[in-house]
């Protein structure tokens, strides 16, 4: 039995008649059952015409053109999943500071979408509401004086909202973090006749490498740089601040919250759903899978801290590697790590003696383990700057 809060949100904010309108959101609101029915499957866009590319730090996921796209949303609503959630690989001459590309009729988002609402009426479309696409710097707002400010940025994101939903978009889900952005959106699209369009809330999303892999597929990676988005994500340290946002968000008129990453947060997931009893998402596929995936199937570059006794300390990052197509490699660090810091990059194999994807040292004879070529270790020591 929930202990419900105080609030539950208010009409006409609140409309729980949205969440029964589709046949796909009936199934993807269903408590008691465990079903495709329960997944949204999250894909990437590129630009072209019948275009299939990799992302080789998400092993099993490419990024696909718009046409591609539809077959393969057939594809999935024949398997039973009811919606996914679209992503642009924005071509970065089309990026600038105040990402103006989210407001085009016919970015890669709304041209996707149409695609999908055309091959697949019935299919639910879900839209990432945030500027992270978009913008030359890589971050989810506008930037003024080295500051990711908010109020400026949520009018921007509404009307990025209502050139998705014009599009096509059934659920439009801000992943921003920008306080006061939902009860914003839900005005703007009621003031435009959308009522019946939701709102995905990313109510708790904590700062984490485990963003990664997804900031390579949509090409956010670069743009960032050595940015950060601590002043506006989570910080894991906290909790109980999550169920304040959920809170916030429900009464604004989130029709559903999601935590994100998934997989860390568990407990986060735990504690939203018993005290809210809403429907609660998570979003897995930032980089947990992809990472231990990848473990498995490529390799790593393994970033660790170490010491003047130079032995492997705790892992603080990773990139992925592929037999003849290592260029550039790009390792995400965990937030933690300073300027100064001593760090040893190490090649790993995944050898499948324990766990696959779990990298093992100390286990015994069949634990996974660096590449000792000649038996000496792939490694360098570096210094963080």
């Amino acid at each position: 039995m929930a202990n419900f809060p105080g609030t539950f949100g208010r009409y006409p904010a609140t409309r729980l008649r949205r969440n029964r309108r589709f046949e796909w959101s009936r199934r993807l609101m269903a408590e008691n059952v465990l079903t495709p029915g329960d997944l949204i499957w999250t894909v990437f866009v590129r630009p072209g015409q019948g275009e299939t590319e990799p992302v080789l730090s998400m092993p099993g996921v490419d990024r696909v053109s718009p046409d591609v796209l539809a077959e393969r949303a057939r594809e999935a609503y024949s398997l039973g999943i009811p919606a996914l959630a679209v992503f642009p690989q924005t071509p970065p001459e089309r990026k600038t500071p105040d990402g103006d590309e989210a407001l085009n009729p016919d970015n890669l988002v709304c041209q996707a979408v149409r695609a999908v609402k055309d091959a697949v009426p019935d299919m639910g479309v879900v839209c990432d509401v945030a500027l992270d696409p978009y913008t030359s710097h890589g971050q989810d707002g506008l930037v003024r004086d080295g500051y990711v400010v908010n109020d400026e940025t949520v009018e921007v994101l509404c009307r990025q909202a209502l050139n998705q939903v014009a599009a096509g978009c059934d659920v439009i889900a801000p992943s921003d973090m920008m306080d006061g952005r939902i009860g914003a959106l839900r005005n703007a699209l009621d003031e435009a006749g959308h009522e019946k369009v939701l709102l995905l809330s990313y109510a708790a999303k904590y700062a984490s490498v485990f963003y990664g892999p997804f900031r390579d597929a949509v090409g956010s990676t670069t743009s960032l740089g050595e940015g950060d988005k601590r002043t506006y994500q989570m910080d894991p340290a906290n909790s109980d601040e999550a169920l304040r946002e959920v809170a916030l968000d429900i009464e604004e008129g989130a029709d559903m919250v999601m935590v994100k990453p998934g997989m860390p947060y568990l407990d986060i997931v735990r504690r939203v759903k018993e005290t809210f009893a809403m429907p609660t998402y998570v979003y897995q596929v930032s980089g947990e899978y992809a990472m231990l995936m990848a473990a498995g199937e490529n390799g790593w570059l393994v970033v660790h801290r170490t010491d003047a006794d130079m032995k492997p300390g705790p892992v603080v990052g990773y990139a992925p590697l592929r037999a003849g197509e290592n260029m550039d490699v790009v390792a995400i660090l965990q937030e933690d790590v300073a300027s100064g810091d001593m760090l040893m990059l190490m090649v790993h194999s995944e050898d499948g003696g324990m766990k696959t994807g779990v990298f093992e040292y100390t286990l015994g004879a069949k634990e996974d383990g660096p590449i000792k070529p000649n038996g000496e270790l792939v490694m360098k020591v570096v210094t963080a700057d």
